[in-house]
Order: structure tokens, then C-alpha cells, then sequence
């Protein structure tokens, strides 16, 4: 099928992704659901690839790689990478996590990455993830509204409009019912709600990958209906522009123009990583083997030798696709003076002298043209020099494979809040780039 035909389909659909991945593996579930009915082929990691052309996914935990190999790729076929990943900053269950006092039940998590704690405060929040039985069957599960960090009110706190200090281990422990803690098990009620297969033996859980996400569904508003409002925006909304972009590739046939040094247009590549947002190093993290391992594969079922892969990794190129900031109105002194990227002013291109983000040149010259050929505006995006800025799967892609790379996304305000916002018309324009980029040289 081809992109949506406006950015308000877009939006709305980016909504119900977003509504249906309250953990990366859930995001992962999803795209897989989407990339079947796509006509994709998913294959095992534990089986010999016999396979050249055609649509194809691989699943490892909490990430995914898809792709599309065209006819006629060979040995030195390069791959246009899309790089993403499928997790938010949020909370993670602790082991042992049934706890609670003064009639209170509650759940012990951890810090997972670093989410603006003060927006988690008084909201309906959800548990969601991953259960693995002793027999190795893994399920997912979601609880629906279940929790809450409960804000002490201002009655007892005078001072917290002059401001709100939260203890990690003592002010953020989510309350999920009324009891004594030694008569409840909260893995028992996530056993109860294993997605599709219905319950499981809460004894037979051995571990689980388990995280809080909010439930309230995302929302478009504004004066003219410009801004999106949802959770896990970083970095959902460049996991789904990929994720639509190969779809709408593929629909069209993978021809398109040729890959450099290759006289073959490149194989399309979808990456979502998981664990971003704590480092990456994980086996299904960007620093971990998941993407090398899949390229490889790749190339070898097209006859290539250790010296001909070589070739099709100096013609490959991955745009590196994050979250990125927009200036705020209340907070102008923290942006740079001169680069202010807004929101619906088009993706960004984000750029870091001591490369923090990939970007160089040759990447920014590589964006500018494609968001000419896709009729997108783009915006530049730099630090204000005493703001040192985050850092992104990009350059750890272009360290790990020698791969040439461009750090790009979405403006969006409150990020790593619960709910973050962004402009309807951005993550639109992403995908239409980026299904661009899967069909032309690089």
C-alpha cells in the first residue's frame, strides 16, 4: 500500500501504533502484525536462509529488522538503513515487586533511562511487556490502568510550587490497590492478562521484561488541530514513518534508482533497536551484533564474499531517525540563538561538532537532496554550547559497521515525558523521506 495520503491519516494511524506498543516488545509485535499483512516473510534466526529477493523480518526480543531485497541484487548491493528504536524512558518491575505499607499495595520498578519524572505524577498508568515460563514460551501482557505515583498534595508540601524534588527510591513507588502486601501477587494479575493466549501459571513465570506506560490514548488539538500529543513519541514516531515507508515501498516494487557502485537499486532495511534509551549495549541494542548479524546474512544469500560484503557496506548509508527538540516559547535562553526549529517545519537534521550525532557533509548534503525530491521541508538542529546534548544510535551504527550515517527526527517539546508532543505534519514528512530514501541511490 502506498503512505497514507495525508499527514492527518498519518497521525491517526501513528495514534493507534502507539496505543497498541506500550513496550517495545509490544512495538515489535505490532510492526510484525503490520509487516504480515504487508506480505512480508518472517524468518528464524535459527535456520539456514536460502532466500534473495523478496520482503522478509527478523524478530530478537524487543527489536526488529525488516527488508526488501530488489531482483537482481548481488554480492554488492548496498542497504539504506533506517535506523530506529522501539523503547521510551519509563520505569521497569523490580524482582519481588509486590510491595507497600499503610494498607497500600504497591510496585517496586526501577528508573529505565531517564524519563521527566514530575509527568508520571497522578496519571493511570499501565504495566506492559514480556513473561518467560520455565518452559521458555514467552507472552505478553498488559494490564490496562492499574497504577498511579500519587503527588503529595500542596496542603502538606507549602513549598513544592517553589520546587518539586522526587526521591527516585522513595517518591516514586506507584500504588496498584488496598491490602497486606503478603496476601498479593502482581505477577499474578500480569499472568492474568497475557495478551491472546489468556492466562498462564503465575508459578511458571521464570522472568519477565516487564515496564510502565500511560494509558491515556494519544490526541490531536490546538487552534487548527496542528499539535499531537502521546507517550513514547521518542521514539515510536520514526519506529512507524519506517515502518510505513517499507510497507509503501514494497507495495510499489522495489525498483526505484540505482544503488551506488552497484548498477542495483539498494536493499531497503527497516533497523528498530531496543535499549536506546540505556545505552544500546544489549544483544538487541545498537552497539550489540543485531544489525551486523542480519546484514551479513543478508549478503551471504547473495553470493557475497568477506571482500564483496565489504563493498556493499561502503555503499550502504543509515539515516539515523530520533526524536529531537524543538525550541520552547517559555525556555528560548536553553536553544541555540540561531538554529530554532519549530513544530509541522519539517523534520529535523541534527548535527554535533564532536559527533554526538553522525552527521557530516556528505550525510547533510544526502538529506537536503531527498527532502527536495520528496517536496519536505527540513529544519537543522544544534546544541546551545552550554546544553550538551544527548546522543543517538547514529554514531554507534557508523562505528560498529563503517557505515556512512546522518542523525535525523522529529521536533518534539517535553521530551522523555510521559506524554510528549510533537506537530501533526512532522512525522508525515519523515515517512515520505524516508520511503524516498529506500528507492535511490545514496
Amino acid at each position: 500500500m502506498p503512505l497514507h495520503s495525508s499527514a492527518t491519516d498519518h497521525i491517526r494511524d501513528l495514534g493507534d501504533y502507539v496505543s497498541a506498543s506500550p513496550s517495545s516488545f509490544h512495538a515489535v509485535h505490532e510492526a510484525s502484525r503490520r509487516l504480515d499483512e504487508a506480505g512480508f516473510s518472517e524468518l528464524s534466526e535459527l535456520d539456514q536462509w536460502d532466500e534473495a529477493a523478496g520482503k522478509f523480518y527478523v524478530v530478537r526480543d524487543g527489536a526488529l529488522i525488516a527488508w526488501v531485497t530488489p531482483e537482481g541484487a548481488g554480492p554488492t548491493t548496498g542497504f539504506n538503513i533506517l535506523g530506529a528504536h522501539t523503547d521510551s524512558p519509563s520505569f521497569k518491575l523490580k524482582p519481588r515487586p509486590t510491595t507497600g505499607k499503610f494498607g497500600w499495595l504497591q510496585a517496586g520498578v526501577e528508573i529505565y533511562g531517564g524519563p521527566l519524572l514530575n509527568s508520571w505524577l497522578d496519571r493511570e498508568l499501565q504495566l506492559a511487556g514480556r513473561l518467560v515460563l520455565l518452559d521458555g514460551a514467552e507472552h505478553l501482557t498488559a494490564t490496562g490502568p492499574l497504577l498511579r505515583f500519587p503527588q503529595l498534595a500542596v496542603h502538606l508540601d507549602r513549598a513544592v510550587n517553589e520546587g518539586l524534588t522526587l526521591d527516585k527510591q522513595q517518591h516514586m513507588n506507584p500504588v496498584f490497590g488496598l491490602g497486606d502486601p503478603a496476601g498479593e501477587d502482581l505477577l499474578g494479575l500480569l499472568a492474568e492478562r497475557v495478551t491472546g493466549t489468556g492466562p498462564v501459571d503465575p508459578a511458571q513465570i521464570g522472568g519477565y521484561d516487564v515496564v510502565i506506560a500511560d494509558t491515556q490514548p494519544p490526541a490531536v488539538f490546538g487552534a487548527k488541530n496542528e499539535f499531537f500529543a502521546s507517550g513514547r513519541l521518542d521514539n515510536l514516531s520514526a519506529t512507524h514513518a519506517g515502518l510505513a515507508a517499507l510497507i509503501a515501498h514494497a507495495s510499489a516494487g522495489s525498483t526505484g534508482g540505482a544503488g551506488r557502485g552497484t548498477g542495483q537499486a539498494p536493499i531497503a532495511v527497516l533497523a528498530a533497536f531496543d535499549h536506546e534509551e540505556i545505552g544500546s549495549a544489549s544483544r538487541s541494542g545498537a552497539c550489540g551484533p543485531v544489525l551486523e548479524d542480519i546484514l551479513v546474512r543478508i549478503s551471504d544469500g547473495l553470493g557475497a564474499s568477506a571482500s564483496q560484503r565489504r563493498q556493499a557496506f561502503a555503499a550502504s548509508f543509515c539515516v539515523s531517525a530520533d526524536a529531537g527538540h524543538a525550541v520552547h516559547p517559555n525556555y528560548p535562553e536553553r536553544h541555540d540563538p540561531v538554529n530554532r526549529p519549530v513544530l509541522n517545519g519539517g523534520p529535523l537534521l541534527k548535527i554535533n561538532a564532536n559527533q554526538r550525532y553522525a552527521t557530516d557533509a556528505a550525510g547533510a548534503a544526502l538529506w537536503a537532496r531527498l527532502c527536495g525530491e520528496a517536496d519536505v521541508p527540513y529544519q537543522e538542529f544544534v546544541s546551545n554550547n552550554v546544553m550538551p546534548c544527548g546522543s543517538t544510535i547514529g554514531p554507534l551504527t557508523a562505528t560498529r559497521l563503517g557505515i556512512r550515517t546522518v542523525d535525523v527526527g522529529v521536533p518534539l517539546l517535553s521530551m522523555h515525558s510521559a506524554r510528549e508532543l510533537c506537530g501533526v505534519e512532522d512525522p508525515y514528512a519523515l515517512a515520505k523521506v524516508t520511503e524516498r530514501f529506500f528507492r535511490v541511490a545514496a
